[in-house]
């Protein structure tokens, strides 16, 4: 592997989320990101959903660092579940490195995590590997892109990115230092294809901020905004937009409190004196007067958002004359969370104004030209598109062709894929592990497939659990099978169906010989029985379950 360099996405590719790259040569690795995903529909009981690590572990003595670009979760969400098991230092600007702070101290990691604060424009080694960072414009402050000076040549990753001219923070895009890694040769750009399919340009976060200023302008009532509790440009755009109508801003949500505490800290929120009030002082001020910034723009079930559409919450209760603004895009899978959450706030009689109605929420990647602007400032030797489902992948790699790149140099990549890399050439040398690892409350790794199948089949078909009562003696049956099922049949409505069973489960045990043949063989002989009877009375599969009592 002498002056070779091997590129492994661990997540990131082919979904949206879970964020993950290894750069790899003969002595170092560094990772950049570690992101999380929401579940899809059908992870039943999923909580989230983070890369498997374990080629990060079989190299652990090469390991020389995590680089995160910026603080959204599905970049930094997997950070305390890799810490946990190997512990390196994590790398990223100030903002970034607060919030994940805020998540480590939740896990209770904070104390031993070895964070390095960096700023744009810095440059350092990292083992062997000489490492620059460069500012680029996302939803949040403080992102930044990667480029990495390897012994095959240098690779750009471009973190989550768009090009806006008028930011919230009013710092752009270093095009100065895109152009100057360009002119100086660029072996690998792995860019954002995350808004691949939007034509043109994407609208500057201004757009928000002219929106919020006539909504804050034009409620009759209160206003509340939800949105990420990561988005510290938005919470900025609503406390400058209460600010100029005379509105107190009050932060619900532990989330959203514990990063706008942060933030004010390190200096990346700047609130008038008096603007910001706590929940509990909300009676004090006409409903005019209020503007409340939130969590559950996702429609999350535990959020505030939610609890007050389902009229859940302590402090507010939703009122005809609220406006309420989702100022965020569902995330895939989420669509039908928020809808529900949209269609309740409606039904108490609010105003909601969501992106697909105002203009309330412009999203913080690139469209189009964008993309080509990124390659034609980078002008890269091999290109491969990274952040999106396989579609985007696809169309970013066709994009990198219409402005010149090879199609033979562009590469379509899936988790796991190992691009190697030297001065002139590029190829895929092979596949490593790199799966879900499922979190479900305490549990990490401990729900599989199976486990998941299960669920899906008990959601879908339901249980019948068999209590069968024998002789520990004999081995024969003492009493008539007892049944009992669960998202089955209704029992009450069923009762010739359930005696029936009975009795099939009766006759798979009837036998002469004294004793029985060991319970595994005994459970699996009523399963296939029952399961055989009720597909053929019901065409349904339950789930069956045997369960023996010795007498």
């Amino acid at each position: 592997m002498k002056n070779k360099v091997r590129v492994i996405p661990l997540g990131g590719l082919g979904e949206i989320g879970k964020n993950m790259m290894a750069i790899e040569t003969e002595e170092d690795l560094i990772v950049i990101d570690a992101g999380l995903m929401f579940p899809e529909e059908e992870m039943l009981g999923i909580d989230l959903v983070i890369p498997d690590v374990s080629y990060l572990l079989e190299k652990a003595d090469k390991l020389r660092g995590i680089i995160i670009t910026h603080g959204h979760e599905d970049h930094t969400g997997a950070l305390p579940y890799v810490l946990r098991q190997i512990n390196v230092p994590v790398y990223g600007t100030r903002l970034t490195q607060g919030l994940v702070t805020v998540k480590l101290k939740e896990h209770k990691l904070a104390d031993n995590a070895q964070l390095n604060v960096i700023q744009p424009g810095d440059q350092l080694a990292i083992g062997s590997l000489y490492v620059e960072f460069f500012r680029v414009n996302h939803s949040i402050p403080d992102s930044v892109g990667v480029a990495v000076r390897t012994p095959a040549g240098t690779i750009v990753h471009s973190g989550d990115f768009k090009f806006d001219h008028t930011p919230v923070d009013n710092k752009l895009t270093d095009f100065a230092k895109l152009a100057q890694l360009g002119s100086q040769g660029v072996l690998l750009l792995l860019s954002d294809s995350t808004y691949v399919e939007n034509l043109g340009y994407t609208p500057s976060e201004q757009a928000v901020s002219t929106a919020l200023d006539r909504i804050m302008g034009e409620a009759p009532g209160r206003v509340i905004v939800a949105t990420f509790a990561s988005l510290i440009s938005r919470i900025q755009q609503v406390i400058d937009a209460a600010t100029k109508h005379d509105r107190k801003v009050f932060v619900v949500g532990r989330s959203m409190v514990n990063n706008v505490q942060m933030a004010i800290e390190l200096g990346y929120l700047s609130p008038p004196p008096g603007i910001l009030r706590r929940v509990d002082e909300l009676g004090k001020f006409p409903p005019d007067q209020v503007a409340i910034v939130t969590t559950g723009s996702q429609g999350e079930p535990t959020s505030v958002l939610a609890r007050m559409a389902n009229r859940d919450h302590r402090h507010i209760r939703i009122l005809p004359e609220d406006t309420i603004v989702i100022s965020a895009t569902p995330i895939p899978g989420n669509e039908e969370l928020v809808n529900r959450t949209v269609d309740n706030l409606f039904k108490q009689g609010a105003t909601v104004l969501y992106s697909r109605i105002a203009g309330v929420h412009v999203h913080g990647h690139g469209s189009q030209e964008e993309l080509k602007m990124m390659l034609n400032l980078v002008k890269p030797r091999f290109f491969a598109p990274i952040h999106g489902e396989y579609r985007h992948l696809v169309q970013h790699a066709k994009l990198a062709q219409s402005v010149g790149i090879p199609a033979e140099n562009t590469f379509v990549l899936e988790n796991g894929s190992v691009l190697e890399l030297s001065a002139n050439t590029a190829k895929v040398v092979g596949k490593v592990q790199a799966g879900c690892v499922y979190v479900d409350g305490l549990g990490v790794g401990d729900i599989g497939q199976v486990v998941l199948r299960d669920r899906q089949a008990l959601a879908q078909e339901g249980i019948v659990v068999v209590i069968v009562a024998v002789d520990k003696q004999t081995g024969k049956l003492v009493s008539r099978p007892d049944i009992v099922s669960r998202g089955f049949v209704f029992m009450r409505e069923s009762e010739e169906l359930i005696e029936q069973a009975k009795d099939v489960v009766a006759a798979a045990l009837n036998h002469k010989e004294d004793h029985l043949a060991e319970w595994g063989f005994v459970s699996s002989k009523v399963k296939d029985a029952l399961s055989k009877f009720l597909y053929e009375q019901t065409k349904r599969r339950p789930m069956v379950l045997p369960v023996a009592v010795e007498v």
